[in-house]
């Protein structure tokens, strides 16, 4: 049996991984109003005219908080598959993985604080 091309492989990669994204953004509410928040933030970086190395920070802390629950999601899904009923072992790695989202969102709302609240005072 022939070897796919490399960039074959990646381009089928980059496919399934936008088809991921996009499942992610249509399928759970969490994402969504992430994203709403995510936009809202950029627009209110537009017109505060945040700095370049304030960009970089505004856009990494998005990236990471929208990174995370894509992986707690994908963690919920498959421990739901894995074990349909209740289960305190998979419960208490549901509510790890949360914890995690927890931990991002808040460095990323702290990030935002740092910048924006000395541009508004």
């Amino acid at each position: 049996m022939p070897r796919e091309n490399l960039i074959v492989n990646r381009i089928k990669g980059i496919g399934c991984a936008f088809r991921g994204a996009w499942l992610l953004i249509r399928t759970e509410s969490s994402i969504q109003i992430q994203v709403v928040i995510a936009c809202i933030m950029t627009v209110v970086g537009f017109y505060f005219e945040i700095s370049q190395t304030e960009w970089i920070l505004q856009i990494f802390a998005i990236a990471l908080v929208l990174g995370v629950e894509g992986l707690n999601t994908a963690i919920e899904k498959m421990s739901d598959y894995i074990q349909p009923e209740f289960d305190e072992k998979i419960g208490f790695i549901k509510d790890i993985s949360a914890g995690a989202v927890m931990l991002v969102s808040l460095a990323a709302t702290i990030i935002g604080f740092i910048i924006y609240v000395p541009k508004i005072i």
